[in-house]
């Protein structure tokens, strides 16, 4: 379920699966590896659960920004993170 009211899409395990993989793949050829840091800015899309599962698959720290924060938060938080990569 998406943010508005009628905004839905749906997926197979299988399918969730080999977009995970993938991901995950163009992560590692971005030089990602276990224990880096990850910080995700996405809305409420598949795609936001997709990255979360990339980063658990390879070991890598994940944090997930929200949208609502100004850009200072946003900052802040990114900084604070000390993130190899920012996932938007």
């Amino acid at each position: 379920e998406g943010n508005e009211p009628g905004d839905s899409a749906k997926i197979t395990y299988r399918e969730l699966l080999h977009k995970v993989c993938q991901f995950a793949n163009v992560l590692r050829s971005q030089g990602l590896k276990k224990g880096d840091r990850v910080s995700i800015y996405l809305p409420m899309i598949v795609e936001l659960v997709v990255a979360m599962l990339a980063c658990a698959r390879i070991g890598a720290l994940h944090s997930i920004v929200f949208a609502g924060f100004s850009a200072d938060s946003l900052c802040e938080r990114i900084l604070d993170c000390s993130c190899s990569l920012l996932i938007t």
